[in-house]
């Protein structure tokens, strides 16, 4: 195909075909179906029963009063509580250890791979770890605590214990991956800048604030926004430790984000179709998230 004088080139478009479809086949449709599914009553073990109902299964989600209104924004708050909490744990710890293992010293890839080793295993793994660690009855923590003579909390099921650990486990997890993210980016800074900066007689914490931090600073926008995109997916690790309890009086859980209530909206009930909807909600929060996010950054730069 020529256009003008410039002949149309396939090829680059031939190389990212099988990722555009794959994309397609898992991101694209069923994200259109959501929203598709969103619009009814349905019923996947019954499609006779399936109901187009519009706009109702949203409203629901915004009538103060209704049962899925209270579920869906106390599961909207206990995900931002979690977020709020977990987040500046995932980016300044990560950033403190790739900061202490950015040398040449003997040994520093030793605990590079131990604080990334958590980050290989299955969510379940990891919850079911933390859950033996921080159960009430037998449970490793309040052993040690008994031990000592200090009271033993009920760690995974009263509040603000039951969060805590959720937030422990997570932090222990993930942390190794954004560690590794900042040391491979701190490590393409040149030493030459660093050189300089001794030179003119900063010292270590001088040179990380103004060599270290502002030359991160794409990787720290990365970070931050991967890292609460994940937050907000918080699936596992409740509904394994607490399963979403203790529960609230309104409806839903204490520790039960938004994701939990999704799937227990979608596949415990079962109202797709609500569920469907309170996924197109998160979803468009988040892309604004993003693009705020993404702006504020790009003005500061």
């Amino acid at each position: 195909m020529v256009t003008g004088k410039h002949k149309f080139n396939w090829i680059p478009y031939l190389f990212i075909l099988p990722h555009l479809i794959f994309f397609i086949v898992f991101v694209g449709y069923p994200f259109f179906n959501g929203l598709y599914i969103s619009f009814f009553s349905y019923d996947y073990l019954r499609p006779e029963a399936t109901a187009f109902v519009g706009l109702q299964n949203y409203l629901d989600l915004f009538r103060v009063g209704s049962v899925k209104y209270y579920e869906f924004w106390n599961s909207m708050r206990v995900t931002l509580v979690f977020v709020i909490s977990s987040v500046p744990f995932l980016i300044l710890i990560p950033l403190g250890l790739a900061t202490l293992l950015n040398t040449k010293v003997a040994g520093s890839n030793v605990f590079r791979a131990i604080y990334f080793a958590p980050w290989v295993l299955s969510c379940a793994v990891i919850s079911l770890i933390w859950w033996w660690i921080f159960q009430s009855q037998g449970g490793l923590l309040n052993h040690y605590l008994g031990l000592l003579d200090i009271a033993t909390p009920r760690w995974l099921s009263t509040m603000p214990y039951a969060m805590i650990t959720i937030v422990v486990a997570t932090v222990w997890w993930t942390m190794g991956y954004n560690m590794i993210i900042f040391l491979a980016a701190m490590q393409d800074i040149p030493s030459d800048l660093y050189e300089a900066g001794r030179v003119d007689g900063a010292n270590a914490w001088q040179r990380f604030i103004h060599i270290t931090l502002p030359l991160l600073r794409p990787v720290l926008v990365l970070i931050i926004i991967t890292t609460i995109i994940a937050s907000f997916n918080l699936l596992g690790q409740p509904m394994m430790m607490t399963r979403g309890d203790p529960r609230m009086p309104n409806g839903g859980g204490a520790t039960e984000p938004v994701m939990l209530r999704i799937f227990t909206e979608g596949f415990v009930r079962p109202f797709q179709g609500s569920a469907a909807a309170m996924s197109v909600i998160v979803a468009i929060i988040m892309m604004l998230f993003s693009f705020v996010n993404f702006r504020i950054f790009k003005q500061h730069e």
